[in-house]
């Protein structure tokens, strides 16, 4: 490179051009030469466009025409096969073998209908009317019964959990009844206008006569929202017939002003308009809490149909009456107010029911309660069926029952527990 005699760069000449100008033309070209010249291009890329040939007068048009016909057209030949693509080629079988499958199972159906069809329903009279339980499972096994909240049945409530593969496996070993409310069946008659629904306490009795009528001497229950309230009353009153409970947002106290005031103007809609939104949103609180949109919108979109086809309005109403003037328990944490029984005591992160389940716990024996709160739920039996099962089993292989064997458990901090 040239240099200067003191040692640094010195410029070019003007007559050396080092850059030449290659994006644009040295001369300009006319319409048919500039289209030309395109056509070349394009044919060597084996792409053609040609966007401004409408604007072209009819003369120009005529000597485009031309120059395609007399410019030679070559199609791109088909990519030839290098020598490592045809060993590779060549190393590949020229028919597939046949796979043996192996260890595939059959699994159970996981329909909402599937529960009901493997229940035996007895209707059992009672000296409040008569009441529907469902049987699952063997008669001569320990017993579990259930009872569902405001605005469901044993099927839509229980379905989808006893579905859960842990779950079916613990149906080995127990035999379970579910019990629903007086006319909340799918599609229940509705209830005359002078028809005196039973209380809380009222309904709690009635599981004397289920025990009566299957000789059942101790169970195992398993209640939700208003159906935990009816089996701590039933537990209060006959201690030596409940074994262990496992309470699903259970409440020990009576309604407050705002629950009474909102339930109140529910059960009123019911009997003059039906399911309306209000009681619709109302019922979908109650259950998931707050903005259940965003977790699962198949689950919430479920519950919505079924609340709105499947629930009888003027039966409901008098459940949520029934519910709404529930009484306190008047449970202590004392040798002889408080349950003698072991408890899980459970909700979920997502719940409105937390502070109910935490004040009810307050009342409880510590060295037989536990208090679990299940993160990322609100109804519990839905969103979270895994971990509540996993719980459940524990809980009552702790207790001395037989629940076959254990899976791995998860290792994952979603669950909080307060012995």
């Amino acid at each position: 490179m040239p240099s200067s005699d003191s040692g640094g760069y010195v410029s070019l000449s003007e007559g050396a051009n080092v850059y030449k100008s290659t994006t644009e033309p040295t001369k300009s070209l006319s319409v048919v030469e500039t289209v030309k010249k395109a056509i070349e291009n394009a044919f060597n890329s084996n792409e053609i466009e040609i966007s401004n040939f409408s604007a072209c007068n009819a003369r120009d048009q005529k000597e485009i025409k031309t120059i395609s016909k007399t410019t030679s057209i070559r199609m791109p030949s088909a990519p030839s096969h290098t020598a490592e693509s045809t060993r590779l080629l060549g190393t590949m079988p020229a028919e597939l073998d046949d796979i043996e499958l192996r260890s595939v199972q059959l699994q159970q159906s996981h329909s909402r209908d599937s529960i009901s069809n493997a229940c035996d329903v007895h209707c059992i009279s009672t000296d409040k009317g008569d009441i529907a339980v469902a049987v699952q499972g063997d008669l001569s096994k320990p017993a579990i019964l259930t009872f569902h909240d405001l605005g469901l049945n044993y099927a839509s409530t229980f379905t989808g959990f006893f579905n859960y593969p842990t779950m079916r496996a613990m149906l080995e070993n127990f035999c379970v009844f579910h019990v629903t409310a007086p006319g909340q069946e799918e599609n229940a008659p509705t209830f005359p206008e002078n028809f005196i629904y039973p209380t809380m306490d009222e309904l709690a009795s009635q599981l004397l006569f289920v025990m009566s009528h299957f000789g059942l001497k101790s169970i195992i229950g398993f209640g939700i929202g208003a159906g935990a309230n009816i089996l701590v009353r039933f537990a209060m009153n006959n201690p030596d017939k409940v074994g262990a409970l496992c309470l699903v947002n259970c409440s020990s106290t009576q309604a407050g002003w705002i629950e009474w005031g909102y339930q109140s103007l529910n059960s009123r809609n019911l009997r003059a308009k039906g399911m309306t939104q209000g009681v619709l949103d109302y019922l979908m609180w109650h259950h998931f809490g707050r903005n259940p949109e965003e977790r699962n919108l198949d689950l919430v979109q479920m519950y919505k149909s079924y609340f709105e086809r499947s629930v009888n309005p003027i039966n409901l109403a008098m459940f949520i009456d029934s519910y709404v003037k529930r009484t306190d328990m008047n449970i202590a944490r004392t040798p002889t107010a408080t349950l003698k029984m072991p408890v899980l005591n459970i909700t979920g992160s997502l719940s409105p029911h937390i502070d109910d389940t935490v004040t009810f716990n307050g009342r409880l024996d510590p060295s037989k309660t536990n208090w679990m709160k299940i993160s990322d739920c609100g109804l519990v039996l839905e969103e979270q069926p895994g971990k509540l099962a996993q719980a459940f089993r524990l809980f009552l292989q702790g207790e001395g029952y037989a629940v076959g064997a254990l899976q791995k458990l998860s290792r994952e901090p979603t669950i909080e527990t307060i012995n």
